[in-house]
């Protein structure tokens, strides 16, 4: 992560399509592994999901049952978690020029 990009730290249901599209692409195998967690400065733990682009690092609240819950309602998704093989190939149709996302994707 570049130290100089502004950190956002927003709900993963407040993102518009596309950004939701570039992080289903890099998380293609679901979120809840992914999360991180920090305690903020009131002591309050603060779990979230990574995303970076070129121009901001986002933060993207979320718990892990939340995580777990937004795949298994994702029709993108298959049954075991995984993004589905042709939404897979098209995100990567759509969004593999972008530097931020073709530098992140999970093989």
């Amino acid at each position: 992560m570049a130290n100089n990009k502004p950190k956002v730290i927003k709900d993963y249901s407040k993102l518009d399509k596309q950004l939701q599209q570039q992080i289903k692409l890099i998380y293609a195998e679901g979120f809840a592994d992914n999360l991180i967690h920090f305690f903020n400065k009131t002591g309050q733990k603060i779990t979230v999901l990574p995303f970076e682009t070129e121009d901001k690092y986002y933060m993207l609240r979320m718990t892990e049952n939340e995580a777990v819950a937004l795949v298994d309602e994702d029709d993108d998704y298959d049954d075991d978690g995984f993004l589905k093989d042709e939404i897979k190939q098209n995100y990567e149709d759509k969004y593999a020029d972008l530097d931020h996302v073709a530098d992140q994707i999970e093989d």
